[in-house]
């Protein structure tokens, strides 16, 4: 996973310190430093609002494609995404225990992001979206339209 680069270039190109963005974020200028250096990983929430301040998609910080969506849905809700998840999975015939052993966690971690209990972690996220070759922005329902990779040769 390397959005640090991403996230450094945003902050450059936007003319804004760590510190501005950090005040964005409502934290510590140390703590962003550790998001974009990626000493940290940054919860889903805090990128979502630096996605939402920049104006880009969350498949773009993280690498996976360079599109930019016209319409984002740019509120995070833990029941729609762990819906979407769920949706997902069984589309692709995936039960939680594969998709856990893929995440090496447990399946009740799965079933308390799909009942809407938590929301997924970043890492997850990433893995799903890489290993599947699906877009993070529709997994999180800020697009509506799936969108699946173009590294993926079977989609």
């Amino acid at each position: 996973m390397n959005y640090g680069l991403k996230l450094k270039k945003l902050r450059i190109d936007n003319n804004l310190t760590q510190e501005d963005v950090a005040q964005v974020l409502n934290i510590a200028r140390i703590t962003y430093n550790h998001y974009e250096t990626q000493e940290k990983i940054i919860p889903l929430e805090r990128l979502i609002v630096l996605c939402n301040y920049y104006k880009v998609s969350l498949d773009y910080i993280f690498n996976l494609n360079n599109l930019q969506y016209s319409k984002i849905n740019k509120n995070l809700a833990q029941k729609s995404v762990g819906n979407r998840l769920k949706e997902f999975r069984k589309e692709n015939k995936i039960t939680q225990v594969k998709l856990a052993e893929m995440l090496n966690t447990n399946h009740s971690v799965i079933a308390n992001y799909e009942c809407g209990r938590y929301l997924i972690s970043t890492s997850f996220l990433y893995a799903i979206c890489k290993k599947y070759s699906i877009s993070a922005d529709y997994l999180l329902g800020r697009i509506n339209e799936p969108i699946y990779l173009k590294d993926n040769e079977k989609h």
